[in-house]
């Protein structure tokens, strides 16, 4: 039996929000209806302490089988996202209301959302980022250069990081805008969990702009090389900067917050 078929009661008894547990009870046998679950090397994933989880995004639909893959790994995680998602009707309510962090993208704020993450690893939380800040531009779906934001919070806080990679949720909402799921065909959620990102010898140099940037490309490399092993192809030498416009040599990182 897969783990995605166990009840949540067996996979996952550390305290959370009860309205959390409802909406994770609730979504897990929809989401095994109209998706299938190719998880791998879970095991890697810590069930308990701070953590900090950095994935590629490739959808709208990324936070949906990210979760549902890390709740069923024993970790409630507190996801950042933009703000803007918290005046949307209901979904807002939800994302305030499951403890997620909002990021004020593009304003002085948006470091904000790095001391609340900050925060949430104190108390051993699983925080969750997207490096990326954003869906990827990339015209072939790899992953973009990563935001400075991401490697800060690693090195302040000396929180482990795991990479993740993932693919198929752009399958179900395609694009950068938000739209009905499409759910028929079952498409498959692809999961696949790495080795920490190995930043210690980087913690000392903590406040140096040059200890984020390589951090930075240090947890973009080992999410692209997941991401290339669940494609089955080898990731483009280059990775696409968004404010560029275009691929950049991999070991270019951006200083911008996240």
């Amino acid at each position: 039996m897969s783990r995605a078929a166990l009840s949540l009661s067996t996979v996952n008894r550390a305290p959370a929000e009860p309205l959390f547990r409802v909406l994770a009870q609730t979504a897990a046998p929809i989401l095994r209806a109209f998706t299938k679950q190719d998880w791998r090397e879970g095991d890697k994933l810590p069930r308990t302490g701070p953590l900090i989880v950095v994935s590629n995004h490739i959808s709208n639909f990324d936070p949906v089988a990210l979760g549902h893959f890390l709740v069923w790994h024993g970790r409630w995680p507190r996801t950042l996202a933009k703000s803007e998602l918290w005046q949307v009707p209901v979904i807002g309510w939800l994302a305030a209301s499951l403890g997620q962090i909002p990021v004020e993208r593009r304003t002085v704020r948006a470091r904000e959302s790095l001391a609340a993450a900050a925060a949430a690893l104190n108390r051993g939380e699983c925080v969750v980022i997207y490096p990326e800040g954003t869906i990827t531009a990339d015209p072939d779906v790899w992953p973009m250069t990563g935001r400075a934001g991401t490697a800060k919070l690693a090195l302040e806080t000396g929180a482990p990081v795991i990479p993740i990679g993932q693919w198929g949720p752009h399958q179900v909402m395609p694009g950068k805008k938000v739209v009905f799921p499409r759910l028929l065909p079952r498409r498959t959620m692809h999961v696949l969990v790495g080795d920490p990102v190995p930043l210690d010898d980087l913690r000392e140099a903590r406040d140096s702009p040059t200890a984020a940037a390589e951090a930075s490309v240090r947890i973009m490399d080992a999410i692209t090389a997941l991401v290339g092993e669940l494609r089955g192809e080898t990731p483009p030498a280059e990775r696409y900067d968004l404010r560029s416009g275009r691929r950049l040599p991999r070991d270019w990182a951006s200083e911008a917050p996240q």
